[in-house]
C-alpha cells in the first residue's frame, strides 16, 4: 500500500503524525506523493478560521486529483467538527484527537503486509526527530479552542520519553525537538508529579554520558510563565539544548492580555526576554503575536508595535485576530474593521522582517554547530539560522559554521564535528 500523510498546524501534530508514518512503515507501506497514494492521512489544525478553510481545501483537492484515494482525517478540525469532514469527498474516516491510538489501529486494518521499514533522518524530509512528551491543555485563554480539541493536560511518562530517545537516536536522529500542547505544564499530572525542568535535567544528563553522537535538544513553544529560570539555567549552561526560545508573548498592552486572559505582564514577558538575550547573546527567542483582538484600541496596538520594536525578539508569527465559536472572546464586542487589522497585522509583520534582519546581520562572524539538511548543502545551528553552506556533504552531518552573510544567509564550514 502506498500513503501519503498531510499536516497542518503545529508542532504536537507533526509528531502525531510522525507516528503514523513510523506505523505505517512498520506495517510494509511505502510513502508516496499525494497523488499516488492509496491512503492519504489529513492530520488537521483549528486555531484559526483560515486553518480550516485550509484543510477543506486540501481535502477536496485530493479527492479531485486522486479520486481512488481513501481519506482518513484527523487532528483539531476533524475534533471539533466532524461532521463538516465527514461530508467531504472520499473521507473514509474522521478521528478525534483523543482516538488517535485508534488511528493507528485502523491503519494497520487498511494494509497487513509484511513487516517494512522505519523512520529515519530524511523520511518526509525530516532531519530533527519531533517527540510529543505531552498533550492536553487547561489554560482558559479566551481566543482558543484548542483545550476543547485536545482535552484535558497528559503528560508521558519520564521513563518512555528516555526510551523515545534511545530508540531516535538508535535510528541516526542527532536533533529531538521536544513538543506539547502546553508543553510547560509536562509533568504536572503525573504521580509522582515532576517538572519539565527535572525532565530536561535527565536527558541533558544523557546528553552528557552518552559515548556516542552527540544529540541536541530543542525545546518547542513555552508559554512565558512556564520559562523558569531552572530551565533557562539548563539551557545556557549545557551544549545539549539548543539557544532557541519560542515564548508567545500574544499581546503587550496588559489590558489586552487581561482580556486574553494571558497569566502574565508585559512586564513579566520583557524581564524574561532581556534576561535570556542578557544570558545567551546569540539566542534565538521567537514569538506569536495577535492583532485585532476584541476592544483592541489604536493605544493598545500603539503599546505592542513600541515593545516589539525595542524588543530583543528574532522572529514573529503574525496572527490577525480569528474569532473561535465557543471561546469566550467569541461574545465580546469592540471589534477593528477587517482593513485596520489587516493594516496592523501588516505593520507589525515588517517589524517582525526588522528584527530577524537585525539578528540576522549580529550572527555575521559568529560560530556555531550546525546540522546539515536537505542535499547537505544547508545546515541548521541551535539557535535556528538555516544557512546555506558548500556542497559536498551528506544529511543528518554535524558541522561548525561561522556566518559569512546576513543576506542571503550563508556560511562556511569551519570544522566538521
Amino acid at each position: 500500500m502506498k500513503y501519503a500523510v498531510v499536516t497542518f498546524g503545529c508542532r504536537v501534530n507533526q509528531s502525531d503524525s510522525l507516528q503514523v508514518e513510523e506505523r505505517l512503515l512498520a506495517s510494509g507501506a511505502s510513502a508516496a506523493p499525494v497523488e499516488c497514494a492509496d491512503l492519504v492521512v489529513v492530520n488537521t489544525c483549528s486555531v484559526t478560521a483560515t486553518a480550516d478553510q485550509g484543510a477543506r481545501q486540501t481535502i477536496r483537492r485530493i479527492a479531485r486529483d486522486n479520486p481512488g484515494a481513501r481519506i482518513v482525517v484527523t487532528g483539531c478540525y476533524a475534533t471539533r467538527r466532524p461532521d463538516e469532514i465527514a461530508a467531504l469527498p472520499n473521507v473514509a474516516r474522521v478521528v478525534c484527537n483523543d482516538d488517535k491510538p485508534r488511528l493507528l489501529n485502523l491503519i494497520s486494518s487498511f494494509h497487513d503486509g509484511p513487516c517494512g521499514g522505519a523512520i529515519v533522518p530524511g523520511v518526509a524530509g525530516r532531519t530533527a526527530y519531533t517527540l510529543r512528551v505531552q498533550t492536553g491543555c487547561a489554560e482558559p485563554c479566551s481566543y482558543c479552542i484548542i483545550p476543547a480539541t485536545r482535552g484535558a493536560p497528559r503528560s508521558a511518562a519520564p521513563d518512555d520519553v528516555l526510551r523515545d530517545v534511545a530508540g531516535a537516536a538508535a535510528a541516526g536522529f542527532k536533533e529531538i525537538v521536544l513538543t506539547g500542547v502546553h508543553l510547560g505544564s509536562y509533568g504536572r499530572d503525573l504521580e509522582p508529579r515532576t517538572s519539565l525542568a527535572a525532565l530536561l535535567r535527565r536527558l541533558g544528563d544523557r546528553g552528557a554520558a552518552s559515548d556516542g553522537e552527540r544529540m541536541l535538544f530543542r525545546i518547542s513553544s513555552l508559554e512565558p510563565m512556564d520559562c523558569s529560570g531552572e530551565i533557562v539555567d539548563l539551557v545556557a549552561a549545557s551544549r545539549c539544548f539548543a539557544p532557541h526560545f519560542h515564548l508567545p508573548l500574544q499581546h503587550a498592552s496588559n489590558r489586552v492580555l487581561a482580556a486574553m486572559r494571558r497569566p502574565y505582564t508585559i512586564e513579566y514577558y520583557a524581564a524574561l526576554a532581556d534576561d535570556i538575550r542578557a544570558r545567551m547573546p546569540h539566542a534565538s527567542i521567537g514569538s506569536d503575536v495577535i492583532v485585532g483582538f476584541p476592544g483592541e484600541t489604536d493605544e493598545d496596538f500603539d503599546a505592542l508595535a513600541a515593545y516589539l520594536d525595542r524588543s530583543p525578539l528574532t522572529h514573529l508569527h503574525v496572527f490577525p485576530y480569528s474569532d473561535r465559536p465557543g471561546t469566550a472572546a467569541s461574545t465580546l464586542g469592540g471589534r477593528a474593521p477587517g482593513a485596520v487589522v489587516r493594516e496592523r497585522a501588516r505593520r507589525v509583520r515588517e517589524i517582525g522582517r526588522s528584527l530577524t534582519e537585525r539578528f540576522h546581520a549580529a550572527q555575521v562572524g559568529a560560530t556555531h554547530d550546525a546540522l546539515t539538511l536537505e542535499d547537505g548543502s544547508i545546515a541548521v545551528t541551535g539557535n535556528y539560522l538555516k544557512l546555506r553552506i558548500p556542497p559536498g556533504r551528506s544529511r543528518n552531518e554535524w558541522v561548525r559554521v561561522r556566518v559569512a552573510s546576513a543576506e542571503p544567509l550563508s556560511g562556511v564550514v569551519v570544522e566538521m564535528r
